[in-house]
């Protein structure tokens, strides 16, 4: 029996091709004006309301129905389904692919517990999985497995929009601001946390660079990811340029998985940030 993989817009993949595989859009709400994640808002658009704009957007879940839509769409021709979401920590879209599925038979829901890259190397994995001829159940459980060798570290350019989001107080931003503070930060259990500040764009990009050091070696026969944030990925080809050993060495200059991060983080990184996701060695 074949196997479909359904995850939602929150990993950031876009244009897929892969006919495995279906992404759900989240919504993202500026003002009154209300777009689907990568459908009728790219994520070069997004950026540029984002700079634009003087208040945040706010993302809303994926719902159960869209959910159910796109299980009954892949079951059409007998398929088992796997769903991979954004951190159910994070995110109600985990809770509602778990009621959608609650609700049909030949379906399994597995918590990323992880965002954007993070979770899209997850898929990248069950993809691979699926190629390999695996049922839906064995996937599921390779994924549960494997999700705890995931790692996603970020360097933020700026606190401006973790300030104007509430997530820190105004105070420290402008403080952080004045003196030019790029924090570290990675997903753990789920959550967001920061790992560690720098000030300066180069001390950031050396303090990335120890955060990922100190997770132990990047297990380069799984999928990896990079990441930017914003309209241009000059900072990100700046830390490749001072870690081409890194990661050139394994995947070649041409290789390099690339993305833009999209809505689900970026309405809080802002622009600028650099983010790198990878399974570890076990």
């Amino acid at each position: 029996m074949s196997v479909r993989i359904i995850t939602d817009s929150g990993s950031d993949i876009v244009g897929n091709a892969n006919p495995n595989l279906t992404v759900v859009p989240l919504s993202i709400a500026f003002g009154t004006t209300v777009y689907q994640d990568g459908v009728d808002l790219s994520h070069e658009h997004f950026y540029e309301l984002l700079v634009e704009g003087s208040d945040l957007p706010t993302t809303g879940q994926v719902t159960p129905y869209a959910f159910g839509e796109a299980i009954d769409a892949a079951q059409a021709d007998g398929s088992e389904v796997v769903i991979i979401t954004l951190s159910g920590k994070l995110s109600g879209t985990y809770e509602s692919a778990v009621a959608a599925a609650s609700e049909r038979a030949g379906v399994y829901v597995v918590d990323s517990k992880n965002v954007t890259v993070g979770e899209r190397i997850l898929v990248d994995y069950a993809l691979r999985l699926v190629d390999e001829g695996m049922g839906a159940a064995e996937v599921a459980a390779k994924l549960e497995e494997a999700r705890e060798r995931v790692n996603l570290i970020a360097l933020l350019d700026t606190l401006e929009y973790l300030r104007r989001g509430g997530r820190i107080p105004a105070a420290v931003g402008a403080v952080g601001e004045l003196l030019s503070i790029k924090p570290v930060v990675s997903i753990v259990e789920g959550e967001v946390a920061i790992l560690g500040k720098a000030r300066g764009s180069k001390n950031g990009r050396n303090q990335l660079r120890q955060q990922i050091e100190k997770t132990g070696a990047i297990d380069f026969d799984m999928p990896v990811a990079l990441g930017y944030t914003g309209l241009s990925d000059a900072l990100l080809q700046k830390y490749l340029a001072d870690n081409r050993e890194l990661w050139e060495a394994h995947l070649g200059a041409e290789a390099l998985p690339i993305h833009r991060v999209g809505a689900t983080i970026g309405t809080h990184a802002g622009p600028g940030a650099i983010v790198v996701a990878y399974f570890h060695k076990a």
